[in-house]
């Protein structure tokens, strides 16, 4: 019955589609611009050995149950836990872990459609020379500048969420697929271009080299360990819906298991590939790798000010950077939009409109917590603070942790079986251990930490 299922919205033409748009959806501002500094304020090396642990044991696993509920149920997330939950005769207030997952990812993009203005303003930025031989005080002023005009952070953010938009509103095919299949294989080309002249700052890339992949476990806290596991949860867009609609587009013939392997695999590959851009031109300019979120807006446009072509190679990192931004922020607002289309009968161009404009609307909030509300606080975080701290550390988490335990526990063994197609034999066993046991300790873990935090 399930294998003869359909979805509405089409399917993807092929599997290597399926793999640039997950990869897309999963690779984005937390590869470029999120890892870099976090793996820089954590010592490096031992952080990154950790990430990858994580990764694979927590990661993986998770993936391949949200990418086979998709594929099970062949629509948007809330619809898709209610009709396997009845199917398998369990209670249809599963599909509460839909909402969440769409609640979350409709929340994230909100303020990543803000972020993301940031970069298209730094293209135009790095390209007209505005960074050339400048000082740290003159790029720090120039941030400054923008974060502090809410009207021209607002422009970017309309800009930004109106091609988001478009391309959610044109389908699978005409859309999603278009999209991706240009805009990933011009983000790794372009990002192999950055890492090619990194190169060519000789010892500086060796230090970069050593730096990331040297362990040095003196530097690792238990927090750095934590940061590692949200790292590489968030990094990989789990929880949010992303993964499971875009399971949902996915034929019979592609493996779920070769799928998440090679997802992750090229997820971790760009975050690595940033690093080594980043870090060897950090420390040719003499600066330091834990800079926190200025690292790509406030130190690289100095790195780039002083080298030769940095306009050039600036321009063309933030283009990297915002064709990263774009690709995650597609997959964002594909749930909520799928689920109108499915409920409320909207065509997908009136169904994006709703859901761009609400997305817009709320953005506003984030947009201001950098300006005229920067002061006003709730649990001591901004509008954009509480907003990130409750999607990335209790929403995903709690998204993450239901989707081990649905796919794990709840789901009859047969249906995994029947949809993972590889039999009851040693790798379904390894998953189900994995999703069972690992993968759920790890998320409980970043769960209780994110929960005294607050504290």
């Amino acid at each position: 019955m399930t294998s003869q299922r359909t979805s509405i919205h089409g399917q993807w033409s092929s599997r290597w589609i399926f793999l640039l748009a997950a990869t897309g959806s999963a690779v984005g501002l937390g590869n470029i611009w999120k890892f870099p500094y976090v793996a820089g304020e954590n010592g490096g090396g031992a952080f990154v050995l950790i990430y990858i642990i994580c990764i694979v044991l927590m990661g993986v696993p998770i993936m391949m149950g949200e990418i086979m509920l998709g594929r099970r149920g062949r629509q948007s997330p809330i619809n898709t836990m209610r009709t396997i939950a009845i199917e398998e005769d369990k209670s249809p207030r599963w599909q509460y872990l839909g909402w969440l997952g769409v609640i979350a990812g409709f929340l994230i993009m909100s303020y990543y459609s803000v972020i993301a203005g940031w970069t298209l303003a730094y293209i135009f930025r790095t390209g007209a020379g505005m960074f050339a031989e400048a000082t740290a005080e003159n790029v720090e002023g120039l941030f400054n500048q923008l974060v502090n005009d809410p009207e021209r952070l607002l422009a970017w953010h309309t800009l930004f969420m109106v091609i988001t938009t478009v391309v959610v509103s044109r389908g699978v095919k005409s859309g999603l697929e278009q999209a991706v299949r240009f805009l990933m294989p011009a983000l790794f080309v372009l990002l192999l271009v950055l890492v090619g002249y990194a190169i060519s700052t000789g010892e500086y890339f060796n230090q970069g080299l050593r730096f990331m992949f040297e362990p040095n476990f003196d530097q690792l806290t238990a927090n750095g360990v934590l940061a590692a596991m949200g790292q590489a949860f968030f990094s990989l867009s789990l929880g949010m819906g992303a993964i499971m609609v875009y399971g949902s587009y996915l034929n019979r013939q592609t493996s779920i298991a070769w799928a998440a392997l090679s997802i992750s695999f090229a997820d971790t590959l760009v975050a690595m590939l940033a690093g080594l851009a980043i870090f060897p031109l950090v420390f040719a300019n003499g600066l330091t790798p834990d800079q926190s979120v200025g690292l790509v807006f406030k130190t690289l446009p100095l790195a780039f000010g002083h080298m030769p072509g940095g306009s050039f190679f600036g321009a063309l990192f933030f283009l990297l950077l915002a064709f990263a931004a774009w690709t995650s922020a597609i997959s964002l607002i594909e749930p909520a939009v799928a689920y109108l289309v499915e409920n409320l009968g909207m065509s997908r161009v009136k169904a994006s409109a709703w859901i761009g404009s609400m997305v817009w609307l709320l953005g506003i909030g984030s947009l201001l917590s950098f300006n005229h509300w920067s002061d006003a606080t709730l649990f001591g975080m901004t509008f954009f603070g509480l907003v990130d701290y409750l999607t990335s550390n209790i929403m995903l988490p709690l998204g993450g942790l239901f989707i081990a335990v649905f796919s794990g526990w709840v789901l009859w063994r047969s249906s995994s079986v029947e949809e993972f197609d590889m039999g009851d034999g040693l790798g379904y066993r390894l998953w189900l251990i994995l999703v069972r046991f690992v993968a759920p300790f790890a998320v409980i873990i970043i769960f209780l930490h994110a929960i005294g935090a607050l504290n």
